[in-house]
């Protein structure tokens, strides 16, 4: 699915929202636990209650690494479930990989290819090498980390060179945006680093931004829109905590999509002020 692909889908659904399926056992609903395969079970019925909503789901892979072979299996059986069932949503796998190109070949490929996922989120840190075995890959988007969400991004990405006084995040858009083009690369841009997102914008019109942080992490819808919509959207904002884990109830899902669904209604909002939808 390219980012093509990706924007017919906001105009039809008049929708830029990311689930991000950061699924913990921790805090499934208690009734769920008597099934066989809670978390499947929990991911299954949170998508199939949003997707009316939704363009993008995001399962954050660490969730499921974290319980080992068991945790592959429910991310492969998740993967697997969205793409069969709803083949018209972009499907990020959130691995933030980056590793020498011979390494970076085998998380490309157990992603793209076995897993069948649309994108995945990169680091970029070790350059080009590192990057490139994803970008190979027909069809399917590599989201490179540029401006994060966490209190941590200041300690790096915030930096200045010394002879050009750009920031590093900057350099790092600038660099990477010349190995690909806006149909297989996109930009990391936390919410909460909103002031830094006109600067994202003006460096990379036409790309795609992902977006985390609004909602839990006190970002901004208005704002993300504000400074990062184009012509084309050219957003996925994502919420995961506070649709995912609103009600712990047996109607946990129904709760889940009537959060996604005010969201969606801001963004349609935006969308038609913008003569997009």
């Amino acid at each position: 699915m390219t980012t093509s692909s990706l924007f017919k889908a906001i105009q039809q659904k008049k929708s830029f929202l990311c689930v991000g399926l950061d699924t913990d056992m921790d805090k499934l609903p208690h009734h769920l636990l008597e099934s066989e395969n809670p978390m499947f079970e929990f991911n299954k019925a949170i998508v199939d209650a949003t997707a009316p909503y939704v363009v993008a789901y995001k399962p954050n892979v660490a969730f499921y690494e974290s319980l080992g072979s068991e945790g592959w299996e429910i991310l492969e059986l998740t993967a697997s479930y969205i793409k069969s069932k709803y083949p018209d949503i972009f499907l990020i796998a959130d691995a933030k990989r980056g590793d020498i190109g011979n390494t970076s070949r085998m998380y490309a490929r157990a992603f793209f290819k076995t897993m069948n996922f649309d994108a995945i989120t990169v680091a970029p840190y070790m350059g080009e090498d590192s990057i490139r075995p994803f970008l190979e890959y027909e069809g399917k988007t590599v989201i490179v980390l540029a401006v994060t969400s966490n209190k941590g991004a200041d300690n790096f990405q915030m930096l200045r060179e010394e002879e050009s006084h750009k920031m590093i995040f900057e350099k790092v858009i600038e660099t990477c945006a010349q190995w690909g083009s806006p149909e297989n690369l996109m930009f990391v841009a936390g919410a909460t680093k909103a002031e830094y997102l006109r600067n994202v914008r003006r460096l990379v019109p036409e790309h795609f931004l992902l977006i985390p942080g609004v909602g839990a992490q006190g970002g901004s819808l208005e704002d993300v829109i504000s400074h990062g919509l184009n012509n084309r959207c050219g957003l996925l904002v994502n919420s995961s905590r506070d649709i995912l884990y609103a009600d712990a109830t047996p109607r946990f899902a129904l709760t889940a999509a009537e959060k996604s669904a005010e969201l969606q209604q801001r963004m349609q909002e935006a969308l038609i002020q913008k003569g997009i939808a």
